[in-house]
């Protein structure tokens, strides 16, 4: 089988749902899930800076993470396991302005999702899983920042009885201590 590259530009401008390059035969498969120039062939200018991984038990919730300053647009993949994925635009002239998405994502599927500058994002860990990181800026330590899982304003609607119930929850002090949306808006004021 081969999966040929798809593009789907999402309803929160400038995020995409990519269906990467995929051939599988009898001895397994081969996923390419960036390449510049066909991104840029589709329109979408993508730098390639870092990568990383995240390797999380059943139960964390990595709450609504971004970058103040040098935001980090980010291509996030699913290599196992299953995860709640949500991205939220939080780029205040943008007309979907603390609107949210989100996706269920799986090893089992390798589709990726762009995720562009301004936007937070987090996801909730269903299956013991591995998410990867391909960041088009490096990460900036003292921009690093995020809102609060359960902001009242975004109103996030979090599946928690899919991990047995808000019990299960397994969530950083620093995730605990994040700002809300209200705080968020008045660094724009």
């Amino acid at each position: 089988m081969i999966q040929k590259w798809e593009f789907k530009e999402l309803e929160l401008k400038g995020a995409y749902l990519i269906k990467p390059f995929y051939a599988t035969d009898d001895r397994g498969g081969l996923v390419k899930d960036y390449n510049i120039d066909i991104f840029k062939d589709n329109g979408i200018d993508y730098d390639l800076k870092e990568t990383f991984y995240t390797i999380s038990k059943r139960g964390v919730i990595r709450s609504t993470h971004f970058q103040l300053e040098k935001p980090q647009p980010k291509l996030m993949r699913c290599i196992s396991g299953k995860v709640w994925y949500i991205m939220v635009d939080l780029r205040p002239e943008s007309e979907t302005y603390g609107k949210w998405l989100h996706f269920d994502l799986s090893g089992d599927d390798v589709t990726s999702l762009l995720v562009p500058a301004g936007f937070g994002q987090g996801y909730l860990v269903l299956e013991d899983s591995v998410m990867s990181y391909k960041a088009a800026e490096v990460f900036y330590g003292p921009g690093d920042a995020g809102i609060m899982y359960n902001d009242p304003d975004i109103g996030i609607e979090w599946p928690f009885e899919l991990i047995g119930g808000k019990e299960n929850l397994i969530i950083s002090d620093k995730d605990l201590n994040l700002m809300s949306f209200k705080e968020y808006k008045e660094r724009f004021k």
